[in-house]
């Protein structure tokens, strides 16, 4: 039994486990994908006059694709992607990173600095960030075909200038790479947050996703996650827990595939007809997600504050790993627990998840659920999901 202290909570945080095994792909410039997809496009961006300039910053090429691509910045603008920023229509609640409270390093809002390394734009450590400013978005974060765009490289001072120019010639749709880019390393590591996203998806093989074989299907990102004028289809604040529209047919108006049942429909087993008749019950990730984390990463289950502290026999700060590398203990942050190739666990879910927000006060006299998942068995929208839960104790603030 775990014993509380002043400053200290122990909290919980549910994933939603929303895809089968996704996966991401590496698209190198001369690669056989890369070169089917410039085949396929109505532009060769390497015979723009604009994109062969020596750029010196990225702001400078986002400027070039705005010659063309008019409205792109003024769209990304209005996302979940720029803003961090979501309001849920149905509880009211002002979410996005920018409001959530997390079990991993607590919140966003207290890491500005780190996190924002995975934002679509340039610039953005403090509150000085110029949200206005159309330059500031990042075009090549999402659209690099050549699977070297790297930011970091533009930080870092030194001689040696990125050839900008060689990725803005080379942009194209984006790709399991380019989301991954942000996406495979939330929590601050490989597979850390969500557990069923992480490098493994770049060259993923039928058993991690039937989906995104690359020696089948082939699915990138977005053939499921459509976007319309930049927002991304799919939403980890608003789920949809019980889809009851049509199937999406290509070509029709409002045909999203975000959703098991837009492709598959609500009959998907023409045999087995007593499988059909649990989809008014189950997800069909219940089914279809047995396991998560069954790539080459384990995902993490347990973090620990409380311990953090503690130095080595020579008074030094130090980390601690465990036989397959995973890190354990660390003296800026305590303990951490992994696991891989993990059941998950269940919840009825209706759709509706409510946060905990850096306003809300709380109880630290009993567990706090970070997130929790509304509907209950007998509820015509309710259905049974699997889902990750994340698990440890974190200080906040005791006024």
């Amino acid at each position: 039994m775990l014993q509380f202290q002043k400053g200290l909570v122990r909290i919980t945080m549910m994933h939603a486990l929303t895809w089968i095994f996704f996966s991401v792909v590496i698209i190198m410039g001369d690669s056989a994908l890369a070169e089917s997809e410039s085949k396929t496009s109505t532009a060769d961006h390497r015979k723009f006059e604009q994109l062969k300039t020596k750029f010196k910053t990225g702001p400078e090429v986002t400027r070039a694709c705005l010659e063309c691509h008019t409205n792109a910045a003024k769209q990304i603008h209005q996302t979940k992607h720029w803003n961090w920023e979501y309001k849920n229509p149905d509880t009211g609640q002002m979410l996005g990173k920018r409001h959530v409270v997390n079990n991993f390093c607590i919140s966003a809002a207290a890491n500005m600095e780190s996190c924002t390394k995975c934002h679509i734009g340039y610039g953005w450590t403090n509150d000085s960030f110029d949200f206005a400013s159309e330059e500031n978005v990042d075009c090549l974060v999402c659209h690099d075909t050549t699977g070297q765009y790297s930011r970091e490289a533009l930080r870092k001072p030194g001689k040696r200038r990125p050839k900008l120019e060689k990725f803005a010639q080379n942009v194209g749709p984006t790709s399991r790479k380019t989301c991954g880019t942000c996406h495979f390393a939330g929590g601050g590591a490989k597979a850390v947050k969500h557990g069923d996203i992480d490098p493994t998806l770049e060259h993923p093989d039928y058993f991690v996703d039937v989906h995104m074989d690359m020696d089948g299907l082939n699915f990138q990102c977005a053939t499921c996650h459509q976007s319309d004028q930049h927002e991304i289809q799919g939403s980890r604040y608003s789920p949809e827990a019980a889809d009851k529209g049509e199937i999406g047919v290509f070509g029709r108006q409002g045909s999203e595939r975000n959703s098991c049942r837009k492709c598959h429909g609500s009959s998907p087993h023409p045999s087995k007809e007593k499988l059909n008749s649990h989809t008014d019950k189950i997800a069909c990730q219940t089914c279809h997600i047995p396991q998560f984390s069954r790539g080459d990463y384990g995902s993490k289950m347990w973090w620990d504050w409380s311990t953090a502290g503690q130095l080595g026999a020579d008074g030094k700060q130090f980390a601690k790993q465990d036989k397959d590398g995973f890190e354990i203990y660390a003296t800026k942050k305590g303990d951490f627990k992994w696991d891989k190739h993990t059941d998950p666990e269940y919840r009825w879910l209706n759709g509706t998840v409510v946060y905990t927000t850096l306003e809300d006060q709380i109880d630290p006299s009993g567990i706090v659920q970070i997130n929790q998942f509304l509907g209950e068995a007998g509820e015509p929208g309710s259905r049974i999901w699997p889902v990750k839960i994340m698990r440890g104790k974190q200080p906040y603030d005791v006024e």
